[in-house]
């Protein structure tokens, strides 16, 4: 994994999200390399998470662009080649991005 996915998921870490899944891409698509996805139980907990990794970005990658962290349900995190999903279970659930992106390659993340 390279240096944005490590401190994305850390950050997660630090926030207690869960369910933590990294997706890489690189072989499968054109606009990202890797998806990270990662759920917490409310929406003060993944603007928690958001903010978090908004801090430990900014030294190594701007963040293009974000989306839903007003409704905290479906936050999306655009820092090029990798896009950060921080869902609630259930909105996880519905969209099921692991699925949908089943041709890329799970990496297997660390304790």
């Amino acid at each position: 994994m390279n240096e944005k996915v490590n401190a994305i998921v850390e950050a997660i870490r630090e926030k207690k999200g869960i369910d933590i899944s990294v997706i890489d891409l690189t072989n499968i698509s054109t606009f990202a390399d890797y998806f990270v996805i990662a759920s917490g139980i409310s929406s003060v907990q993944t603007n928690a998470i958001r903010e978090n990794i908004e801090r430990k970005m900014r030294r190594i990658s701007k963040l293009k662009g974000v989306e839903g962290e007003r409704s905290g349900v479906w936050i999306l995190m655009d820092y090029s080649d990798v896009i950060v999903h921080i869902f609630q279970p259930k909105e996880r659930m519905k969209f099921s991005l692991e699925d949908l992106w089943a041709d890329g390659k799970t990496v297997r993340l660390g304790d």
